[in-house]
């Protein structure tokens, strides 16, 4: 009995943590921002992210340009290589560049309203352009660094130094963690 609550327990904490904030929450287009440049997808609602390359603030709205990622099932940037190409995403009222800065992760959920023209270096790329409705910033995550203690017999470090080498066993790694952050978010 205790082991099947143990597992529900964890299936149920398992489930949590895959779906996206209340905010990011819905059915969207599945239109991604390399698709929407090449396409005309005025009008379908979207939720991209990425990470931010520039933040414009205005007199009214700032506007977000963002380096398109594809997104987790929590609907969080993917850290991986492979990118969706650049979109605008633009948001009434003011958002402090000193918060939103390079580098941070957003997602954005809102209706494709058109395209923009923008010079990268000498090349005139066109942005497809959200309207955003919700902007959240996602926490900074901490980055890991495994550092390994040697064994107490001082055989030394790793597997290529001890045919019994188990990682934490008689002595744990260290995890170094370094960045904190919250989340931030804008939008109903």
């Amino acid at each position: 009995m205790r082991n099947a609550l143990l597992l529900t327990f964890t299936l149920l904490l398992s489930a949590c943590a895959s779906m996206p904030p209340q905010q990011l929450a819905g059915d969207f287009s599945r239109t991604s921002p390399q698709q929407a440049r090449d396409a005309n997808t005025k009008g379908q609602h979207v939720r991209w992210g990425g990470e931010i390359i520039h933040v414009d603030p205005g007199a009214d709205a700032t506007c977000f340009e963002v380096l398109g990622r594809e997104l987790t099932e929590e609907a969080r940037p993917d850290r991986h290589d492979a990118q969706q190409g650049r979109f605008l995403a633009c948001r009434t009222g003011f958002f402090d560049p000193e918060v939103f800065t390079r580098g941070r992760q957003i997602t954005v959920t809102g209706v494709v309203d058109g395209s923009e023209r923008r010079k990268v270096g000498d090349y005139d790329y066109l942005y497809p352009r959200v309207a955003a409705d919700v902007v959240y910033l996602w926490p900074k995550t901490p980055r890991f660094v495994r550092e390994y203690e040697p064994y107490p017999w001082g055989y030394g470090y790793g597997p290529w130094a001890d045919p019994f080498w188990n990682p934490g066993y008689f002595y744990p790694p260290v995890i170094v963690v370094r960045g904190h952050g919250g989340g931030h978010h804008s939008g109903h």
